[in-house]
């Protein structure tokens, strides 16, 4: 596994899966093995926390139902009582994409950084959008909300609602493969002035130095965009079903 900035700003092909039936061979990127290992992570996590539960909460069990309870009062802030049914979604899409935006700490490439990622998360809103917008209001209701507030609105109308899974994907590609290009640069530089100033090949100002652009670039950024994507996710579903 290749570390973010060691080469290119796009993700790189980890292993082949070769000589599959009917298929042949797969090439598998780096946005996918580290995928797999987010949802790994939270697999584990989930089975472990929700193990041997008690009553009276202790330790592990006690984190974890502030983390629910958070998440719970999120969705019922944001699509309302009725919605309440939303919050595993919200806090499972709230808590992959947080972790894929910070995982760059580690030293691997965020899986958002990918547009394959982010599009996928967002046409999946979009599909949630449409679907539960003409379950909750019927085809003939929810097609009325495109001729608000005036018929000739209709074209209008329907890209605008074509542009929103565009928006929420690109916006969270934007911001953090802005961040990853960033912080790529700020290596290359600082690993040229360690061989301007002092001739050595090891990158000396490379420890310590981009510690604080990587609090922002990846945690205090990552988290606020995960937070902004799912805020987003929450209105427009809430919204179609009202």
């Amino acid at each position: 596994m290749n570390l973010v900035g060691s080469e290119g700003f796009g993700p790189r092909i980890v292993f082949t899966l070769r000589d599959l039936p009917f298929v042949g061979d797969i090439p598998v990127s780096e946005t996918v093995t580290v995928t797999w290992m987010i949802i790994f992570v939270l697999l584990v996590f989930s089975i472990v926390a929700t193990r041997n539960m008690k009553r009276e909460a202790k330790g592990l069990q006690l984190v974890v139902e502030q983390i629910v309870s958070v998440v719970n009062n999120l969705t019922k802030q944001n699509m309302g009582e009725r919605n309440y049914m939303w919050a595993p979604f919200v806090g499972t899409l709230l808590f992959f994409i947080g972790i894929s935006n910070i995982i760059g700490l580690l030293g691997f490439r965020p899986p958002t950084g990918d547009l394959n990622t982010t599009m996928c998360l967002s046409i999946t809103t979009f599909v949630l959008t449409q679907f539960f917008g003409v379950k909750s209001k019927g085809l003939g209701g929810y097609g009325k909300g495109f001729l608000q507030p005036m018929p000739f609105l209709l074209p209008l109308n329907i890209i605008g609602e074509l542009a929103n899974p565009v928006s929420l994907g690109f916006r969270l590609f934007g911001n953090i493969t802005a961040g990853i290009i960033i912080m790529s640069l700020l290596y290359g530089a600082l690993g040229s002035l360690t061989d301007s100033l002092f001739g050595l090949a090891v990158p000396l100002f490379q420890v310590g130095v981009p510690a604080v652009f990587h609090i922002y670039f990846d945690m205090f950024a990552g988290l606020l965009q995960s937070f902004i994507f799912t805020m987003l996710t929450m209105v427009f579903i809430s919204g179609a079903m009202e």
